[in-house]
C-alpha cells in the first residue's frame, strides 16, 4: 500500500473514531452549542429593540438587528465548538491512547487529521443548526447570490479549519481536560469583543483597536457582506489571510508537539 493510501485509510479510521466519540458523549457539544443560541435569543428578544435603535439612530427595528447579529453568532459558534476539540485532544494525550497509537503500524499524522476533520464537520453542522435558529426568528438573506452563498460557506469552513488547528495545539499543551477548556476560552471570548454585536464605529476610541485587530472582526464583516449584499472592502482578504496564517501556525505548532516524546 502506498504512503498516500495508508494515510487516507488511517485518517478515515481516526475520523470515524472521533465522530463515534462525539455521538456517544454529546453533552460537551450540546453545551457549547447552547451558548450561541442563548446569546442569539437574548440579544434579539431582550436587547434587540434597544440595540437596533442605538445602531440605526432611528426607531427600533428588530429585524434589522437580527440580520446584523446572525453572521457574528455563526462565527462565534465555530469558536465555541473548537473548545470541544481542545478537550478531546487533551484527553487523548493524557489518557495514554496516543502512546499506544505510536506503537502501531498506522500513519503518524492520521491521529491529528482525524481530530481536525471531525471537528470541522461538527463545527459546520453546529453552524447549520444555529443558522436554522436564526432563520426561525427572522433572519433572511434576500440579496445574496448563489456564488456569495458558496463563498460564505467556504469562509465558514476555512475559519473552522483555522481555529481547529489552534485548538488542537491548545489541547496538546494542556495537562488535563479542564486546562484545555480554560486555554481555549479566548476562542469564545474574542467574538464578544469584535463587531459581532455592535459596529466598530459605535465603540469608544480606546476599545476599537481591540475589536478591529483580531481574526473575528474581518471574518464577521466579510460573512455579513456576503449574506446581506453589503460592501466587504478590505475585510475579505484580511479574513482569508487570518485563516491561512492561523491554519499554518496551528498545524506547525500541533505537529511539533505531537512529534516530541509523549508525556
Amino acid at each position: 500500500m502506498s504512503s498516500l493510501s495508508l494515510a487516507v485509510r488511517d485518517s478515515s479510521t481516526m475520523l470515524r473514531r472521533n465522530l463515534l466519540h462525539a455521538r456517544r458523549y454529546p453533552s460537551l457539544t450540546l453545551n457549547l452549542l447552547l451558548t450561541p443560541v442563548v446569546l442569539l435569543l437574548l440579544f434579539v428578544y431582550v436587547f434587540g429593540d434597544v440595540m437596533s435603535a442605538g445602531i440605526g439612530g432611528a426607531g427600533a427595528d428588530r429585524s434589522a438587528y437580527v440580520a446584523y447579529l446572525v453572521p457574528g453568532i455563526l462565527l462565534m459558534t465555530i469558536g465555541g465548538t473548537t473548545v470541544g476539540t481542545a478537550v478531546s485532544v487533551s484527553n487523548d494525550m493524557t489518557e495514554g491512547i496516543v502512546a499506544r497509537f505510536r506503537t502501531m503500524a498506522i500513519h503518524r499524522g492520521s491521529v491529528l487529521t482525524g481530530h481536525v476533520v471531525g471537528s470541522v464537520l461538527q463545527a459546520v453542522l453546529s453552524v447549520v443548526l444555529v443558522g436554522a435558529v436564526g432563520v426561525a426568528i427572522g433572519f433572511r438573506s434576500t440579496d445574496a447570490t448563489v456564488l456569495e452563498w458558496f463563498a460564505a460557506f467556504g469562509l465558514l469552513t476555512l475559519f473552522a479549519l483555522a481555529l481547529t488547528w489552534i485548538a488542537v495545539g491548545m489541547g496538546m499543551v494542556s495537562p488535563s481536560a479542564e486546562a484545555a477548556s480554560n486555554n481555549a476560552l479566548p476562542l469564545i471570548f474574542l467574538p464578544l469583543v469584535s463587531s459581532a454585536f455592535v459596529p466598530l464605529d459605535a465603540m469608544p476610541g480606546w476599545f476599537r483597536p481591540i475589536a478591529e485587530y483580531q481574526p473575528f472582526t474581518p471574518a464577521i464583516e466579510t460573512l455579513r457582506g456576503l449574506l446581506l449584499g453589503t460592501g466587504i472592502g478590505h475585510n475579505g482578504w484580511l479574513a482569508v489571510a487570518w485563516c491561512l496564517g492561523l491554519t499554518a501556525l496551528g498545524h506547525r505548532w500541533s505537529k511539533r508537539l505531537f512529534d516530541r516524546d509523549p508525556r
